[in-house]
């Protein structure tokens, strides 16, 4: 077992980075240079700290296998037609041998903020819930503005903090509270608690080893959320709560210049 710093008991987890060279909005965005290292290399230093079995990179490119084993890193080259994520993490589970309830972390190669304890918070929620195949990570909406936007996802969970569903819908729908009010921005209604979607995925070995023969489902296609398609099948997906938002991740230049300067603001506020 190990242990993090509030000294609660972890269970042995993996962690991999898939990492792209392409991206259509921002290429090459993994090698983009924030505080003098490629944003990939802050996402491994942050997995290293993780207190992890295992960090792997997993990409499909030699410019990136290049420069994460020139900064220590663990690669695994993959196939390059895989069409997400998650079909990457599959090929790295079944090269490492890992299997059964074994926990893997997909920890997204343009996220250097991410908060350990989120890391921490799924891999508990999977380990204790041991009906659930895979978890990830919720926080409370606060603006309406969120709740009614479908590019913030949305998710409700049953009692057991399990995933029903996650939707780009505004949901749960405060039918008489919402009939009453006309606005659409502000802060959310009292009492309304509705969560959103933070795109941080574990799971069990056994999971990835079947990913591929599940088919997309018709929900998936049409919310265009890949989530939907383990809930299609009924597996069980265990929903960790944060408090809030982590920082943004890369996806354009601008973020990167957000982050530039969040990475200032960091070091300005630092005390030793």
């Amino acid at each position: 077992m190990t242990e993090h710093n509030t000294n609660t008991a972890l269970p042995d987890f993996h962690i991999v980075i898939p990492a792209r060279y392409a991206s259509q909005r921002f290429p090459q965005k993994l090698m983009a240079d924030l505080g003098g290292k490629p944003v990939l290399q802050w996402v491994y230093e942050l997995a290293l700290k993780a207190g992890a079995q295992s960090v792997t990179v997993a990409t499909d490119h030699p410019t990136i296998q290049a420069a994460a084993q020139a900064f220590g890193a663990t690669v695994v080259m993959t196939r390059d037609d895989h069409e997400n994520g998650t079909e990457r993490l599959a090929e790295v589970a079944a090269v490492m041998g890992w299997q059964g309830d074994e926990i893997v972390v997909n920890v997204q190669g343009d996220e250097p903020f991410l908060p350990l304890d989120l890391i921490h918070a799924s891999v508990m929620a999977l380990n204790n819930d041991k009906e659930a195949q895979m978890a990830t990570v919720a926080c409370p909406i606060d603006l309406q503005e969120d709740f009614f936007n479908p590019n913030v996802v949305k998710v409700v969970c049953d009692e057991q903090q399990r995933a029903l569903y996650f939707s780009r819908s505004p949901m749960p729908w405060d039918r008489d509270g919402f009939a009453a009010r006309l606005e659409r921005t502000g802060p959310m209604p009292t009492g309304l608690l509705a969560l959103r979607h933070i795109g941080l995925y574990v799971y069990r070995a056994s999971l990835l080893a079947r990913y591929a023969d599940l088919p997309m489902s018709p929900l998936e296609r049409w919310e265009k959320l890949e989530q939907l398609r383990f809930l299609h099948q009924g597996i069980k997906v265990q929903v960790a709560m944060a408090d809030g938002l982590p920082v943004h991740g890369v996806d354009t230049p601008d973020d990167l210049e957000k982050l530039r300067q969040h990475l200032v603001h960091r070091l300005a506020t630092y005390v030793i």
